[in-house]
C-alpha cells in the first residue's frame, strides 16, 4: 500500500510540474493515428520540457530509492516530435540498502552536422554490492538457508555464511564516456565510437557499521564470500582493489525504430568492441565485445507490441580483470549499467548472479496500451506488460582453488560453495508490469519478476523509469 501510494504522489508531482513549465504547443491536424480515431489529438511539444522532479522508486536488490532529478527535453519546433533534439538526465539518489549515486548524461542529435554525441558521467558508492561468485550455478547460493534464518525471531546460533551480508562487498565506481555515432546508409545503418573511462574501487563491508545497533546474535562476525574468493586464489591479488580502465569503443548499429524512448516497430541491432591496452592507461589491459539484436513487432497497430531483446557479451582471449565483469557496455545515451541480472538486464534473478568471461540473456515482452488521454496539456498513455527475461554463462571464469594446499579446511569450504564440475544453466523469470508514459519520453515503471528457480532468488519488485529495451 505504502509503495502504491508513493507511486500515485510521484506521479502527481510530475505532471503538475511538467504541466507548469512546457505550454509551448500545438495539436497534430493530419494526424491519422488510432489517437484520433478515438477522438484525442495528440499534441505536439515544442521547445524545452523540463522540470525538477523527486525520486521515488523501489529495487528489490538495493531498497527504496530517494532523491531528485531533473529532464530536460529539447524538440525545438516539433517537427521531430516525440524525438528529442537534445535532452539532459540529471540525478542525484540513494537507497536504503547503501547504494549512493549520481548521473548526468547529455545528448545532443544536432550540435555537430551529421553525429550524435552522447556524453555521460556517473558516480556509484554500494556500501553492500551483491557478490554471487562466478559461472550461475558452478557459485552455490544457500536459498533456504538463507531464507529460514531470515524468518526466525530468534537468530542465535545462525552461521555468518546465512546472512545477507556474507553477499555483499562495498564497491566505489566512477565512470564517464564520450560516445558519437554517424550516419552510413539511408539514416539506417551507423558507425559508433566512444572513449570511455572507469575507475572501480573494491573493498570488504564495513562489519561495524552493518551491526551496528543488532542484537549479539545477529551480528556478522565472519568472512564474506569476497574475502573467501581472495583466500581461495580466485581473484588475483593484484587486482583485490580494483583498478582504472582506459578505452576505445567502435562499432556498427542498424536502426529502423519508429522512435526511440517506446518504439512501436523496427529492428535496433549494434555490435561493437571495446579495446583498453595498457598503454591508454588502463591497469589491467583486456578486450571484450558486445552484440545485441532489438526487434519490435507491431501485433495491434497502436495498441500492442511484441518486443526482444537479445544480448550477448563477451571477452577477446581468456582474460578479464574480476572488476569488469558485472559491466554491461553499451553506446548511447545511456550510462554503463551492472549486469547480469537486476531491473536493467535479468529481472526478477538477483543482481549480478550471471557473471563469467562470456554471457547472453534475452527479454521478451507484450506491451499493451490500454488507454490514452490528455492531462494538464501533456500527452499520456497507460500500459501493461507480460514478459520473460533469461541469461546464463558460456564461457566460464577460472574458478580453481588456488589458495593455500596445505589447509584442508580451507579447501573443503571452497568445494562446499563452487562446483566446477557441472555446467551453467539458464537462468530465468517471468513477471508483469505497468507503465505510465508522459509525452512518450518519461516513463514511470512498475514490475515485478518471479526466478524459476529458487538459487536465483525469491521475486523482485521494481519501481523505475522506462522501458527496459
Amino acid at each position: 500500500m505504502k509503495k502504491g501510494l508513493l507511486l500515485f504522489v510521484m506521479v502527481l508531482f510530475v505532471l503538475d510540474v511538467w504541466g507548469q513549465t512546457d505550454t509551448n504547443v500545438v495539436e497534430i491536424q493530419n494526424d491519422t493515428s488510432s489517437v484520433e480515431k478515438q477522438g484525442k489529438k495528440d499534441i505536439v511539444k515544442k521547445g524545452i520540457s523540463f522540470g525538477p522532479l523527486p525520486v521515488v522508486a523501489y529495487d528489490q536488490d538495493k531498497g527504496f530509492q530517494f532523491g531528485g532529478l531533473l529532464n530536460l527535453f529539447d524538440y525545438g519546433d516539433g517537427s521531430h516530435y516525440p524525438n528529442p533534439r537534445q535532452q539532459w538526465y540529471i540525478e542525484v539518489s540513494a537507497y536504503t540498502k547503501g547504494t549512493q549515486q549520481y548521473f548526468l548524461t547529455y545528448d545532443a542529435k544536432h550540435l555537430i552536422p551529421g553525429v550524435r554525441m552522447s556524453l555521460a558521467s556517473t558516480f556509484v558508492f554500494d556500501k553492500a554490492m551483491d557478490f554471487y561468485g562466478y559461472n550461475g550455478y558452478q557459485s552455490i547460493y544457500q536459498h533456504d538457508s538463507v531464507n529460514y534464518w531470515k524468518n526466525q525471531e530468534d537468530k542465535t546460533g545462525m552461521p555468518s555464511e546465512y546472512m545477507t551480508a556474507f553477499y555483499r562487498l562495498k564497491r566505489l565506481a566512477f565512470t564517464t564516456k564520450a560516445d558519437f555515432v554517424g550516419n552510413i546508409w539511408k539514416k539506417k545503418l551507423f558507425w559508433q565510437a566512444s572513449y570511455y573511462f572507469s575507475w572501480y574501487r573494491y573493498s570488504e563491508i564495513d562489519t561495524a557499521n552493518i551491526n551496528k545497533g543488532k542484537k549479539e546474535a545477529e551480528q556478522f562476525l565472519g568472512q564474506t564470500l569476497y574475502e573467501k574468493y581472495l583466500d581461495w586464489g580466485i581473484i588475483p591479488k593484484e587486482e583485490k582493489d580494483g583498478g582504472f580502465t582506459s578505452a576505445l569503443r567502435l562499432g556498427l548499429m542498424y536502426d529502423t525504430r519508429d522512435f526511440e524512448a517506446a518504439p512501436s516497430r523496427g529492428i535496433w541491432a549494434e555490435g561493437h568492441i571495446t579495446l583498453a591496452p595498457h598503454f591508454l592507461g588502463t591497469t589491467h589491459s583486456y578486450s571484450r565485445y558486445m552484440l545485441i539484436f532489438r526487434h519490435y513487432v507491431p501485433v495491434v497497430k497502436e495498441r500492442l507490441v511484441f518486443a526482444y531483446r537479445l544480448n550477448y557479451q563477451g571477452s577477446i582471449g581468456n582474460y578479464l580483470p574480476y572488476y569488469i565483469m558485472p559491466a554491461f557496455s553499451t553506446i548511447g545515451r545511456e550510462f554503463d549499467r551492472d549486469g547480469i541480472g537486476g531491473y536493467r538486464t535479468v529481472r526478477g534473478v538477483m543482481r549480478d548472479r550471471i557473471q563469467g568471461l562470456d554471457v547472453g540473456f534475452l527479454n521478451a515482452e507484450l506491451r499493451w496500451k490500454f488507454v490514452r488521454f490528455h492531462l494538464w496539456k501533456q500527452n499520456i498513455y497507460l500500459g501493461l506488460n507480460a514478459f520473460f527475461d533469461g541469461g546464463m554463462v558460456t564461457r566460464n571464469y577460472d574458478l580453481s582453488y588456488r589458495g593455500d594446499e596445505n589447509n584442508l579446511a580451507m579447501k573443503q569450504e571452497y568445494e562446499k560453495y563452487i562446483n566446477t564440475t557441472k555446467l551453467d544453466k539458464f537462468h530465468a523469470a517471468a513477471g508483469g508490469g505497468f507503465r505510465i508514459v508522459i509525452n512518450q519520453n518519461f516513463i514511470i515503471a512498475v514490475d515485478y519478476a518471479v526466478p524459476l528457480d529458487k538459487q536465483d532468488g525469491k521475486g523482485s519488485l521494481y519501481i523505475n523509469t522506462g522501458y527496459l529495451f
